[in-house]
């Protein structure tokens, strides 16, 4: 039988998150809140899935690059290699992502695939610019221990005009 469709909150950012700029450091987006990014051990079930939304404020040094992690502990959920940005200040980013569970197990047959979509806005010329990516993980993702979500972010230069912050970061499960 179907299991019915579901829709639970089970994280809200209550406060913005550190700024990350001006170093190359992986830190992560996001701040205190309300909830739990944790799933125990052995918590999840074949077809879970969950949806990120998060949205902030960045700057960037133009051709400067930028990198987003889903991670859980030092496991990458997904990746979005070194994103080139272009030369923006004080600008709306946002940042949607959908994970679903394909398998449970030990690394090595569990797995997960996500999917990221990334936007900024440049504000000079009114345009949207995109980033996209798709990870399955059935290598070194484990559903037998606690799980806990981050997502952090890297800049490729120490660059001081570099910055980026999160001031909404909501996590649902949406089945």
């Amino acid at each position: 039988t179907a299991q019915p469709q579901t829709n639970t909150g089970l994280f809200a950012q209550t406060a913005n998150s550190t700024t990350i700029t001006a170093t190359t450091s992986e830190l992560t987006l996001i701040d205190g809140g309300v909830g739990t990014l944790s799933v125990p051990a052995n918590g999840f079930k074949v077809g879970d899935s969950f949806r990120v939304e998060m949205g902030g404020l960045m700057s960037a040094q133009n051709n400067n690059t930028l990198r987003i992690r889903l991670k859980s502990g030092s496991v990458d959920l997904g990746d979005s290699g070194p994103l080139t940005m272009p030369a923006i200040t004080n600008q709306v980013f946002t940042l949607h992502v959908t994970f679903t569970i394909r398998a449970i197990g030990a690394a090595g047959v569990a797995s997960i695939v996500s999917l990221a979509q990334f936007h900024i806005l440049k504000l000079a010329s009114g345009t949207q610019q995109g980033f996209a990516w798709n990870t399955v993980n059935s290598t070194t993702f484990d559903t037998t221990i606690s799980n806990t979500l981050d997502i952090t972010a890297q800049w490729g230069s120490n660059n001081a005009n570099n910055s980026i912050y999160s001031d909404i970061f909501v996590l649902n499960k949406t089945y």
